[in-house]
């Protein structure tokens, strides 16, 4: 670096044959600049300049050495302006990891990204696994419930519900739970977390202390399609059934026994430098309240 700085206030030197004027156009002193092109040619063993009390001028070694490092540092500049065209341009692969039921939260706005940012090529990785976002060099991840790495920054994409749901066929030959002590006597799908086995718990204001178990499976998107073909009633993220509901192939039941749900947040590597693709998709998913 230091030969590249004495490279440079040579060349600044030269170009305005004074010390005073470089000193100006590359914000340092004149005597940095002239120490600078002292180191320089004490590198070299040979004089660049022919110094006076009023002026410089090029030696006729540092008419040749101009001639060459001009263009070197002509092409420094124009290589230094395209990496900053280029970093401020959101472009390049953007690597995403989300939990598998992911999907449905994120494809719906994804055109509207990619009409936004042609330049960004989108890698998806959606997984129940818990994935190590730094090892495994994701740029952004999807993350429900509570934050604790100090080595990841975090953004809220705000909160979200749960239901509880089953087909209109099942409900013909099982009414209803009007209460969460009857789920006692219905077949519950049952979600089985991939890291360590665990069941995920039905937060209800009360709860029976076991639930008849039907079917269980580490996959939510398993679960679900479970519940649509009538198997039993599963507990899932309200926005992954919204049109199941709509569309009257599920039916929520318990609502008022809810408690507060979960978060998702997108988290993304402290330690690194945010890339423009990473800033637009963060500010991207911010905007559009994807779980809204």
């Amino acid at each position: 670096m230091e030969n590249l700085n004495g490279l440079l206030a040579f060349v600044r030197a030269a170009q305005s044959q004074s010390f005073a004027a470089a000193a100006e156009r590359m914000g340092i002193s004149a005597s940095a600049v002239g120490k600078s092109v002292a180191r320089l040619e004490e590198k070299l063993n040979v004089r660049l300049f022919n110094r006076s009390t009023r002026r410089i001028s090029l030696t006729d070694e540092g008419q040749l050495f101009f001639e060459r490092c001009q263009n070197i540092v002509t092409q420094l500049e124009e290589a230094e302006q395209e990496l900053v065209r280029i970093s401020a341009v959101p472009r390049g692969k953007l690597r995403i990891t989300a939990p598998a039921i992911g999907y449905r939260m994120l494809l719906p706005h994804l055109p509207e990204f990619r009409a936004r940012f042609p330049d960004v090529e989108l890698d998806l990785d959606f997984s129940d696994r818990m994935v190590d976002v730094i090892d495994e060099g994701f740029d952004i991840a999807i993350r429900s419930g509570e934050l604790n790495s100090s080595q990841m920054m975090s953004r809220r994409l705000g909160p979200f519900r749960f239901a509880i749901v089953g087909s209109p066929g099942y409900f013909a030959q099982h009414p209803a739970p009007l209460t969460p002590g009857d789920l006692r006597h219905h077949a519950c799908l049952r979600y089985r977390f991939p890291g360590n086995g665990q069941w995920q718990e039905w937060e209800l204001s009360e709860t029976p202390e076991e639930l008849p178990l039907a079917l269980s499976s580490n996959n939510l998107e398993s679960i679900l399609q479970a519940a649509v073909q009538g198997l039993g009633m599963a507990y899932v993220p309200e926005f992954i059934v919204r049109n199941y509901l709509a569309s009257g192939e599920l039916i929520s039941v318990l609502d008022s026994f809810q408690k507060e749900g979960g978060k998702f947040s997108v988290v993304w590597p402290s330690s690194r430098h945010m890339l423009p693709k990473v800033r637009v998709f963060i500010d991207f998913l911010t905007e559009k309240q994807v779980l809204g």
